[in-house]
């Protein structure tokens, strides 16, 4: 997988990060430094009740699948969860989306083709969300990502970014703006655009850095080194490595970028 922002693991940002509350506080801790599961039990009492909680923790569970590559029952169960307690079309419609992530996920990290269900369950979002819902970013987002990774259509992944950018912008969710950073440098990155990967590169590493996104940083340090000549490169992945073993050595993927095991 290329370090250039496109690897499955670091595909994707989950909606309810952050927040004033203090079980929100805890939960956007723990995910942030990769312990997704604690982070959904913290939820899990409430899931049954609230669909934005239900939403949140099979958000959380969905993004431990693409990190850790395991967890796919529990990540299902969760979603099924979600789908029960939504109420209206924007609960139904994120609900969707989630799911269209889920196999999205399962098919590009090679576990079993869901392509086909990914690209239906996010038509079914795309009717039930209306164009200004706070969710239709993160759709777009992903659907940029369909189109990259299993359509290979760099047209359209790029147009669904930049709406997604747009929306993200618009709706204040700095942590999307990351991803949407990130992987429209990379496609940039590909068209030879050094100098417009290297900056959309470095304001992805920024945000992270800023919010604390450490499972996110070692894949945004790793993607600034494919932009930056030595011997900067260099030192950008001899940081993500020391971060990557810090954190227990995920996301799995990037394993093989660094050249490192992961940490037992």
């Amino acid at each position: 997988m290329s370090g250039s922002g496109t690897a499955a693991g670091d595909n994707e940002p989950s909606p309810g990060y952050g927040g004033e509350h203090p079980i929100q506080t805890a939960v956007w801790r723990l995910r942030s430094r990769g312990c997704w599961s604690d982070a959904a039990a913290l939820l899990e009492p409430h899931a049954s009740a609230q669909p934005r909680i239900a939403l949140q923790r099979a958000s959380l569970l969905v993004e431990r699948c693409l990190f850790t590559e395991a967890g796919w029952s529990e990540a299902e169960d969760a979603l099924r969860t979600a789908e029960a307690v939504a109420r209206s079309d924007d609960e139904r419609g994120a609900a969707a989306c989630e799911r269209g992530h889920l196999a999205y996920a399962s098919t590009v990290l090679g576990v079993r083709d869901r392509a086909d269900e990914a690209r239906a369950a996010l038509g079914r979002a795309a009717a039930l969300l209306p164009p200004a819902a706070p969710g239709r970013p993160l759709l777009d987002f992903r659907r940029g990502l369909i189109a990259e990774h299993l359509a290979d259509s760099t047209q359209a992944a790029r147009a669904a970014y930049r709406r997604a950018h747009a929306g993200a912008t618009t709706h204040g969710d700095v942590l999307l703006l990351s991803f949407t950073w990130r992987h429209l440098a990379g496609l940039a990155l590909r068209d030879g655009e050094l100098a417009e990967a290297r900056h959309g590169f470095a304001e992805s590493l920024r945000i992270r850095e800023e919010l604390g996104y450490l499972v996110g940083t070692a894949p945004a340090l790793v993607a600034l080194a494919e932009a930056e000549p030595e011997p900067e490169s260099s030192r950008l992945r001899a940081e993500a490595g020391r971060l990557f073993r810090l954190l227990g050595g995920v996301p799995t993927w990037l394993a093989g970028q660094l050249d490192a095991e992961p940490a037992a």
